[in-house]
């Protein structure tokens, strides 16, 4: 089997299950009792809170630790929005992750907020000229993905991120996809919020971390007893936050050697692609995006049929957004670019991984002409 569906979540880092092990088993200590194992517990929570804010550049009093990259969203936008807000007004992209646009869409049901998408390109970008005249007096974040997580184009987030900070606008992106191939260092991109996962970068599911610039008053979501000073209520999951900081940690380590080596292999699966399957189209940026997404169209047929064929022949990818598998809607972030519905209907995405190798590649693209000619022949 090859397995090209990285985005939507990687196998479990070796050296993560080492390190969390003994929290599940001898040390599995409450990080908030007051005796020798849950200062142990404690002790260790601290220590991966370190480890994540070095990579991010950060202080380790701004990053909380959630359960993955959906609740690090939900707290950024509604935490920050509710936290100190100018006022009622909230800037994003109608590309976003649902965690982004389902939590906009709660601030302006529940709290009247009002909120402008920013309008993308065919390609997946923003203008920072475009964001510059959406923002308003009463404009009180701007939230736009730092690279997409269906057709993987990154966006300019330093120039995005240096309009609203000439603004006085708080700025949160969600990183969950970037993490592992692109810099997450806040200070250089001039984010105040930054979300990531853990299942993105070698971790188990069901941690995250969320961070935030220690300057922004942020209203928890979940309340409680008032664990991760008050940010985010509800027993740490100790074990999963060493998992995540110890793979952040290999990743980051690895990062400028795995993006150019796996950049080299998703040229070659676009160009085999493209030159070999006639029709085909791909999505997103051609080269501002994740060195290991590649996502195509194939008007004429089904994805889900096109998806089916390549699990027959042991190739393992997707549609799109995990997230959103089993909808019968067109992907929100395909239509956005401009694609027709029934056409969006026939996405592919492969996401490759540092270990993915130029064999697996070359068998990928024999398996992709092969299927799409065999759905083609079965009328679509």
């Amino acid at each position: 089997m090859i397995y090209l569906d990285n985005a939507a979540t990687t196998p479990v880092r070796r050296e993560a299950l080492e390190a969390m092990w003994p929290f599940l088993t001898g040390g599995f200590g409450n990080p908030s009792s007051h005796h020798q194992r849950g200062e142990a517990a404690a002790a260790a929570l601290a220590a991966a809170r370190r480890e994540v804010a070095a990579v991010l550049d950060a202080r380790p009093g701004e990053v909380v630790f959630t359960s993955g990259g959906t609740e690090a969203a939900n707290l950024a936008v509604k935490g920050i929005a509710l936290g100190a807000p100018r006022g009622k007004h909230l800037i994003t992209t109608p590309i976003e992750h649902e965690a982004v646009l389902a939590s906009a869409d709660y601030l302006a049901r529940v709290h009247g907020f009002e909120i402008t998408f920013l309008p993308v390109d065919a390609t997946g970008l923003v203008d920072p000229a475009h964001l510059a005249a959406a923002i308003r007096d009463d404009t009180t974040l701007v939230s736009v993905q730092y690279a997409n997580n269906e057709v993987g184009t990154i966006q300019p987030l330093a120039e995005l991120a240096a309009v609203t900070r000439s603004r006085g606008v708080p700025f949160h992106t969600d990183a969950v996809q970037a993490a592992g191939w692109l810099p997450l260092d806040v200070t250089s991109l001039g984010v105040d919020a930054l979300g990531i996962s853990g299942h993105k970068v070698g971790a188990p599911a069901g941690i995250g971390a969320l961070l935030v610039r220690g300057r922004h008053p942020l209203e928890p979501v979940l309340h409680g007893g008032g664990q991760e000073r008050g940010k985010r209520s509800g027993t740490e999951n100790v074990a999963g936050a060493v998992a995540l900081a110890t793979a952040l940690r290999l990743a980051e380590a690895e990062r400028l050697t795995a993006a150019a080596e796996t950049t080299i292999l998703r040229d070659a699966l676009i160009d085999g692609v493209l030159g070999g399957v006639p029709g085909s189209l791909l999505t997103g940026h051609r080269t501002d995006r994740l060195p290991g997404t590649a996502s195509f169209v194939f008007p004429g047929t089904s994805g889900e049929a096109v998806l089916l064929e390549l699990e027959r022949r042991g190739i393992v990818c997707s549609s799109g957004s995990a997230c959103a598998a089993g909808s019968d809607e067109a992907s929100h972030v395909l239509t956005a670019l401009g694609i027709e519905a029934t056409v969006a209907q026939t996405a592919v995405r492969f996401t490759l991984a540092a270990s993915t190798t130029a064999d697996e590649v070359a068998e990928t693209v024999a398996s992709v002409r092969s299927a799409v000619n065999a759905v083609a022949r079965l009328g679509g």
